[in-house]
């Protein structure tokens, strides 16, 4: 192996500091699953405030991480990074403290764009500290790993935070990893900008944020409330802005993001796998909390202890995927991962109301399994599919891509799973005064809040049916999808067998 391009202990502690702000990114998107209703009793808010408190991070990240991986190779990735960490730790503090709805809906956007420098920045340096494929593809799997887990524990460290402190507690959390990062960040990270990048195309990045946030919010409000006016016309006003988007980048001098990326075989089809990978793991995950902690009543803290017992198996897939990655073709690891996934809804679909933890916590293992060993190659082989200084392009692609799937997952996912338990549930709730039963009807935790036994019991039940055919939907997109992964990732080669070398 060239010294040159070996990694050494200086660029592995520095991959540990790159880690911690994608796994915090990562746990904001759904920490604060359970303080929404402490919020509630503190700030007041209304129905459609409480949306925005929940969403605003979400809208703003996806919106801005193509706009931000492009900023990052003008200015600097490592400056960049610097900065919103620097951001990301003033808006925690000031989103715990919020004393307004208002004030809380805007440090929650501020996360989002600070949320936004971060995650493109990180990705792309790895690629500058990395220039070995084999260590690079272990770096990308260490990445992964604290990206998916960021998502996996949220839920967990928030409901473990508000039975000990008060709900600012969990935006708190973040302070510590970012004050860490900006004291080491630059000593243990290199900085790396594009040498020619040209005007900044400030219009681009208007247009790509608008249809980020027009096309997640007619998604989310379609799976919420069905077809409505406001909810069409958000998607056909963001699918029109993205594709005015894609012909700017298309025809524009200085691009955010050169387009024709994707006529690389290798880039579109791993992008595309990418997404599909987090649609079905962002999608099922909320499934199987809500059924851990209100099918079978465990409380967050003891979900998590049982969550435990899968990560020796999700650690030896793991380690067997990075083992052959440099003797096995990547369509095929990419492909066995996404077995793995299928094995993992076949599993879920069996699941019933009075169905012992283990069995949803193995199929809960297999998820993450499956998600680890495809999502860290796709990411690998997305940043070498691009030239060395659109990295953060490439990266910013890459993330906005699984943003994407993720809330495509919940949207779609969910809604799946939520026609078939309000259809189930609508003639149970009749013992209920009329504002109960509306609730209890469109969600469990409405119906256990209800308190009438009869009902609960029945909305478990009915719960359970819409995560099983929801299961049973997302083994056969996954089945379709590893044929098109092999498809699209056979002609590329074995690493061990590709010298390569990554100018900095």
């Amino acid at each position: 192996m060239n010294d040159k391009l070996t990694a050494g202990r200086r660029e592995w502690i520095g991959l540990a500091v790159l880690v911690l702000p994608c796994l915090l990114v990562s746990m904001d998107v759904s920490v604060l699953f359970y303080a929404l209703p402490f919020i509630s009793a503190d700030l007041g808010p209304t129905a459609t405030q409480q949306l925005w408190i929940m969403d605003a991070y979400g809208f703003v990240l996806a919106g801005l991480l193509i706009t931000m991986g492009a900023v990052g190779d003008r200015i600097g990735r490592r400056k960049l990074l610097l900065i919103g960490a620097a951001a990301f730790g003033v808006a925690s503090v000031t989103a715990a403290y919020s004393n307004s709805a208002e004030l809380l809906i805007l440090t929650r956007g501020l996360l989002g764009l600070a949320g936004a420098t971060l995650m493109p920045s990180t990705l792309a340096l790895i690629r500058n500290m990395f220039h070995d494929a084999a260590q690079r593809k272990t770096a990308m799997a260490v990445w992964t790993a604290g990206l998916t887990m960021g998502a996996t524990i949220g839920p967990i460290v928030g409901g473990f935070l508000l039975d000990h402190f008060w709900w600012g507690s969990a935006f708190l959390i973040n302070v510590p990893a970012m004050v860490l990062l900006l004291v080491v960040g630059p000593l243990l990270l290199p900085e790396f900008r594009a040498p020619e990048s040209g005007r900044f195309d400030l219009a681009g990045a208007g247009m790509s944020l608008v249809a980020m946030i027009a096309v997640i919010y007619g998604i989310k409000q379609l799976a919420v409330d069905g077809p409505a006016a406001d909810s069409i016309a958000a998607l056909v006003v963001g699918l029109a802005l993205g594709a005015a988007f894609v012909h700017r980048q298309r025809t524009t001098a200085n691009p955010l993001v050169d387009v024709s990326l994707f006529r690389n075989r290798t880039f579109s089809g791993a992008v595309v796998v990418s997404v599909v990978s987090m649609f079905c793991f962002m999608g099922i995950t909320m499934f199987t909390n809500q059924y851990l902690q209100l099918v079978l009543g465990l409380r967050p803290f003891t979900a998590a202890l049982w969550s435990l017992a899968v990560m020796p198996g999700v650690m030896v897939c793991m380690t067997v995927s990075g083992m052959l990655a440099n003797k096995v073709r990547v369509s095929v690891l990419v492909t066995s991962g996404l077995v793995v996934l299928a094995a993992a809804f076949v599993v879920l679909s069996q699941v019933r109301a009075d169905t012992p933890p283990w069995l949803v916590l193995v199929g809960a293992g297999l998820v993450a399994s499956g998600v680890l060993m495809t999502v860290s190659l796709l990411a690998d082989l997305i940043l070498t599919a691009a030239p060395a200084e659109q990295a953060g392009a490439a990266s910013a692609v890459s993330e906005t891509g699984s943003e994407l799937g993720a809330a495509l997952g919940m949207a779609i996912l969910g809604s799946v799973g939520a026609a078939i338990y309000h259809a189930d549930m609508a003639g149970q709730v009749g013992s209920l005064p009329a504002d109960l039963a509306r609730i209890a009807q469109e969600t469990l935790g409405g119906a256990v809040a209800s308190g009438d036994p009869t009902v609960i019991t029945a909305a478990r039940v009915a719960f359970t049916e819409g995560f099983t055919v929801t299961a049973i939907f997302g083994a056969v997109v996954v089945a379709l999808t590893a044929v098109f992964a092999y498809r699209a990732l056979r002609h590329v080669p074995v690493a061990a067998k590709k010298a390569e070398a990554v100018s900095v």
